[in-house]
């Protein structure tokens, strides 16, 4: 192994163009870390926001974007005892997934699930710890609930739907054009509605309301999500496309007992994202490793063209998650 490795950064804040390919040193893994040699990461929006600027990584973290990939264990630091050199798997990363090489915590690091290939393998830690951890953890989905997701195509709403169903709630979800609203369906959304042509506050409130709704758009849907849910329900924030400021009237929380609550991913500490594999690992791995349910692919690009791939994500036309092979 070389002591630098090929990487995407980002030049300055800015569009897609900003971010090139560059050389770095390869990082050494601290305590309680693992070095992987990466062979592919995932594309994300925070990776968007990050190059334009606008979400700046933690102080301990890598300037270089990338928050999920899979590869091979090459290096343990000290204090791993649970993985070894050779070791295959999938992880969530501080960040410095755009390269060869990155480290991470052991403890964020998930096996690769029986009969998954590193390319879908790499799809799967953002996502499905955001996923899990706003729905299951915080917002307390049960069996019978009704769930709408806004954004059903994105990677988010693709790994809500399913395991929406997995476990047993009813999943309604908007999407922006008909086809992507039949690959929710296809995917085992009940309902999928186009907000282009039908307001989903009408379609849920026909169905009694929403026990649970995961949005990202946030602006003007807040108080519309407001009034879509159900006596109790609650209302999980995971990102605002559309801006996080907006008049609400909190006395409808109070005479219709509705919770508000939401998260970021990120900043949140190692021992609270340990918990979160954990809780993934015996609950939801073993669905995957079952081929119950498993990530949506959109497209997959090299290393070198990080910014077509940001291009083809900012441009809300892909359906699923969107990869670079890194070393395939």
């Amino acid at each position: 192994m070389t002591n630098t490795m090929r990487a995407i950064e980002i030049t300055k804040p800015g569009g897609p163009e900003a971010l090139q390919l560059t050389r770095r040193p390869v990082p050494e893994p601290a305590h309680g870390q693992v070095l992987l040699k990466v062979a592919y990461a995932g594309v994300n929006r925070p990776d968007a926001l990050q190059r334009a600027g606008m979400y700046a990584p933690p102080p301990t973290a890598s300037d270089l974007p990338g928050l999920e990939a899979s590869g091979e264990v090459i290096a343990v630091g000290p204090g791993v005892s649970d993985l070894a050199e050779g070791d295959q798997v999938c992880a969530l990363l501080p960040g410095g997934g755009y390269a060869e090489y990155v480290a991470t915590p052991a403890a964020h690091c998930l096996p690769i699930p029986k009969g998954m290939g590193m390319k879908e393998a790499a799809c799967l830690p953002e996502t499905f710890f955001t996923v899990w951890s706003n729905v299951f953890m915080r917002g307390g989905l049960k069996a019978g609930e009704r769930m709408l997701v806004h954004g059903g195509s994105s990677g988010i709403g693709t790994t809500a739907i399913q395991l929406g169903r997995a476990f047993g709630a009813r999943v309604f979800v908007t999407a922006g054009s008909d086809e992507k609203c039949k690959a929710c369906t296809d995917l085992g959304a009940e309902k999928a509605i186009n907000y282009r042509e039908d307001d989903f506050v009408d379609v849920l409130r026909a169905e009694g309301g929403a026990d649970l709704i995961l949005d990202m758009v946030g602006g003007d849907y807040i108080p519309r999500n407001l009034k879509t849910l159900a006596e109790d329900g609650r209302l999980v924030q995971i990102a605002f496309l559309q801006g996080p400021k907006v008049e609400v009237n909190f006395a409808m929380l109070m005479t219709r007992r509705l919770t508000m609550t939401g998260s970021t991913l990120r900043p949140q500490s190692d021992l609270a994202k340990a918990g979160i594999a954990q809780e993934l690992r015996e609950a939801v791995w073993p669905l995957l490793s079952a081929g119950q349910i498993g990530p949506v692919m959109d497209s997959s690009f090299d290393l070198e063209a990080a910014s077509d791939a940001h291009a083809r994500m900012e441009s809300s036309s892909h359906i699923g998650k969107i990869v670079l092979e890194v070393g395939g």
